[in-house]
């Protein structure tokens, strides 16, 4: 009998140290801190496209549970050839605003299926590189001429909103991988005299009947932790 209750409260002793152990583990920690990185996308565009170079820095700040102020800073010189015109846009753009962290992550893990709002801003010029002008006088088949007087147009800035649905993945300890879209809505497009934002740096192209715009993004980055709550 003896033995028997010596079992038993053997077993009992197991389940109530197996129940206060499984309490611990179920109890999460958050890690708070900076995840900086690089948009690798624009990197492999500057290798294999001719005339394109680009490079972007992206962070975000983990501030709340879900949530994180997020950001980016880039810098693009694009050379368009198109069937009339031959055009350089250069600048640099900004963009800034909050990411709120949709998935629900399991104990010990970090990732992220994101979306977000941007504000954005770009700084930029454009270099008219050389066009073509067509004769309508020039006959039944008209003529066409080339002209490649270089002409240069002023700073001037665009402003846009943008939506951003992405996800982030730790592939090594602190170490993630990313890929995102964008969705772009421009607000204020100055434009200099005598030439239009045919491409703007950070937005994309741009089109005479719609003031929208896409865009995508691979990304590497690493978090640097601060504190665990």
């Amino acid at each position: 009998m003896r033995t028997y209750i010596f079992i038993i409260s053997l077993i009992c002793s197991f389940a109530i140290n197996a129940q206060e152990d499984t309490q611990k583990d179920s109890v999460k920690t958050h890690r708070f801190g900076l995840r900086v990185g690089t948009d690798i996308s624009k990197l492999i565009k500057s290798a294999i496209i001719d005339n394109y170079t680009a490079f972007e820095i992206n962070a975000d700040y983990k501030f709340a549970k879900r949530y994180y102020l997020a950001g980016a800073f880039g810098n693009e010189n694009r050379t368009i050839d198109e069937t009339q015109v031959n055009y350089t846009s250069k600048g640099s753009y900004v963009n800034i605003g909050v990411d709120y962290n949709a998935y629900e992550n399991w104990l010990d893990m970090d990732n992220a299926i994101y979306v977000g709002m941007r504000y954005g801003i770009s700084s930029f010029s454009h270099t008219l590189n050389n066009y073509s002008l067509y004769n309508s006088n020039g006959g039944y088949w008209g003529e066409t001429s080339l002209n490649t007087n270089s002409q240069n147009f002023d700073t001037t800035t665009s402003h846009w909103l943008e939506l951003i649905v992405g996800l982030k993945a730790e592939v090594f300890n602190n170490l993630y991988l990313g890929v995102n879209v964008q969705l772009k809505n421009l607000v204020v497009n100055n434009k200099p005299e005598g030439f239009d934002n045919l491409y703007i740096p950070g937005f994309g192209r741009t089109y005479d009947d719609s003031n929208w715009g896409v865009g995508f993004g691979y990304t590497v980055s690493y978090f640097i932790p601060f504190y665990n709550k």
